[in-house]
């Protein structure tokens, strides 16, 4: 059974974020919601990994690279918030939130189910910039495009 290559590079997505948050968990960082921004970096690269896979396997249509970008990002976010659920669970639940970032989505202290939806949404956002991103940059590299208008 061959594992279809969005889930290969949405698991490297998750290894990416999980790598970084474990980082910056490390060096005491954690709590800087400016440093998740970074997340954004390695949705890009998981994507830009199947699109650039796709162009090479001759695959040009626009709409299933489209939606192969989408299924890799969306998969790399919720392994990455699934990965966070067990994590937070392992270091006490609720209780280790609160020693997480307090300039989230919503003040008070969440829980561990509110929390990993808040991420799940933020992530879910990102990655559906950072496909269409891609998608448009990459538009002009599938071949309906080079058929163009005549001059």
């Amino acid at each position: 059974m061959k594992i279809p290559k969005e889930l290969i590079n949405g698991f490297i997505i998750f290894l990416g974020i999980g790598a970084f948050f474990l980082v910056i968990n490390g060096l005491g960082l954690a709590g800087n919601y400016l440093l998740r921004f970074f997340n954004i970096t390695f949705i890009f690269y998981g994507t830009l990994r199947t699109l650039r896979y796709n162009l090479r396997e001759g695959n040009n249509s626009l709409p299933s690279n489209a939606a192969s970008a989408i299924l890799t990002s969306f998969s790399g976010v919720i392994l990455s918030v699934i990965g966070l659920i067990i994590y937070i669970s392992i270091q006490g639940g609720d209780a280790y939130i609160e020693s997480l970032s307090r300039n989230f989505l919503f003040g008070g202290t969440p829980s561990v189910i509110r929390y990993a939806f808040s991420l799940l949404l933020e992530g879910f956002v990102s990655a559906g910039l950072v496909s269409f991103l891609l998608i448009l940059y990459w538009e002009t590299k599938y071949k309906s495009d080079k058929h163009g208008a005549k001059k």
